[in-house]
């Protein structure tokens, strides 16, 4: 993580890493440390590649099982709501991605 630390935050590297780093914490019972990671990584979509969905819808479901393993059900919940209907509404209701 800190060899891209230093790197701009329009660096797809950079953003790959937060997101190896968060998804290794989560992995560890670390969830704690993982969310602000998790939400860096969303924030960083979000704003520098808003037109990858599927890396959007990614990191929103990881972010979402972070926030209801630590008990903040409600937030992880609205976050399943949104990803779902954003599956339907580009994939239909009956694909794979929209059914898991």
């Amino acid at each position: 993580w800190k060899t891209y630390l230093g790197r701009p935050d329009t660096d797809g590297v950079r953003c790959n890493a937060m997101g190896v780093l968060g998804d290794a914490l989560f992995s560890n019972q670390r969830s704690a440390e993982a969310l602000p990671v998790l939400e860096a990584e969303l924030a960083l979509n979000l704003r520098y590649w808003s037109r990858n969905e599927e890396n959007i819808l990614s990191s929103q479901t990881n972010l979402s099982t972070c926030l209801g393993q630590l008990g903040r059900r409600d937030e992880a919940l609205v976050l399943i709501r949104g990803i779902h209907a954003r599956r339907v509404a580009t994939l239909g209701d009956s694909h794979a991605r929209t059914i898991q």
